[in-house]
């Protein structure tokens, strides 16, 4: 949240850019210089390059949309990005092998590294919308990041409407941080490395190819999305029990349409921003969201102590349900 207040009163190209030169160093130490301290320094960097990132890029592309007047372009253009975000996950996963039995972990590490400091350089050409103040400005750096902050924490605590779809980012956003233990799901069910790569291909397809739809499902109404919300939901929960071939198209099939209500929701976020701490606010929810994943892992970690961890995947798609209903509940309009 100080980093995305931060993105309010500064460039947020530079942000950007920053988050990826950090990232890329942290690549870097973990391949030139491997050992415990550089793992622990890299962890520190990564975690710094997510905080500048955190919020900014939503609020740079909505302001940036908002200047031309073309907000409703908002789910489409960032529904597209995640969408190529997923396929860059993909083509990764698939250069890895062959760049490891060409230059060992070093090569796809500074390969990946590279590709950090290209979206960070990147990051820079894009359009930056000119940004005003409501009110009286108040001096100095350091004095307007706090206003800033507390202003956008004031923000969502005061407007039901922008609180609520905070609430909803972070909640759906967070609960699905379980996809990190599919692989392992895939594994217990019988399934062989190579089969675990297809299997995890398709789910990835999935993902990618819903979440270029956000744009088209972004003015459904509350009570569609929330049907949409339940139904992946139960198809995640049923394809974490089923044999691994029908269980993991249902598990594709759920976490397509995540991805795509993930845009959905947080376009409702940046519709609800009324105030010029966008980034601060998008951050908010950022923060909420790590929050509750970190409450997954752990329920994860403790639950299969006590019983298989797709028992314990398809228990987690049930708080899914409850989101469901707090997105049926959410004005149609922002």
């Amino acid at each position: 949240m100080p980093s995305g207040a931060w993105a309010d009163v500064t460039s947020r190209r530079r942000m950007l850019a920053a988050s990826g030169a950090l990232t890329a160093v942290a690549f870097a130490l973990w391949v030139l210089v491997p050992s415990t301290a550089s793992f622990a320094v890299g962890f520190v960097l990564w975690g710094a390059a997510t905080a500048l990132g955190s919020g900014t890029l939503e609020a740079l592309v909505y302001d940036a949309l908002d200047d031309r007047g073309a907000t409703d372009r908002y789910a489409t253009l960032m529904g597209r990005a995640r969408s190529g975000y997923l396929m860059a996950i993909l083509v990764a996963t698939l250069l890895a092998a062959p760049l490891v039995q060409v230059g060992g972990y070093v090569l796809p590490g500074l390969v990946g590294a590279a590709a950090c400091l290209a979206a960070g350089a990147l990051a820079l050409t894009l359009p930056e919308a000119p940004r005003g103040s409501s009110g009286p400005r108040v001096t100095g750096v350091a004095a307007e990041w706090w206003a800033t902050l507390r202003d956008g924490l004031a923000e969502v605590s005061a407007t039901a409407l922008l609180g609520r779809a905070v609430v909803l980012t972070a909640l759906l956003t967070g609960l699905i941080a379980f996809d990190e233990y599919l692989p392992l799901v895939a594994a217990e069910g019988g399934a062989s490395p190579p089969l675990v790569a297809v299997l995890l291909a398709v789910v990835g397809v999935a993902e990618a190819g819903c979440a270029a739809l956000a744009g088209r499902c972004a003015r459904f109404a509350p009570r569609v999305l929330g049907a949409l919300l339940a139904g992946a939901a139960l198809a995640v929960a049923a394809g974490a029990l089923l044999p691994v071939g029908p269980g993991f198209v249902a598990i594709a099939a759920g976490y397509g349409v995540l991805q795509m209500l993930l845009v959905v929701v947080e376009t409702r976020v940046q519709d609800a921003v009324t105030g010029e701490a966008r980034a601060t606010v998008t951050s908010v929810a950022g923060f909420g969201s790590e929050a509750v994943a970190i409450a997954v892992l752990v329920a994860v970690g403790v639950g299969t102590v006590w019983v298989a961890l797709p028992v314990v995947i398809a228990a987690l798609a049930g708080p899914l349900l409850g989101v469901a209903v707090l997105l049926t509940r959410t004005d149609a309009q922002t």
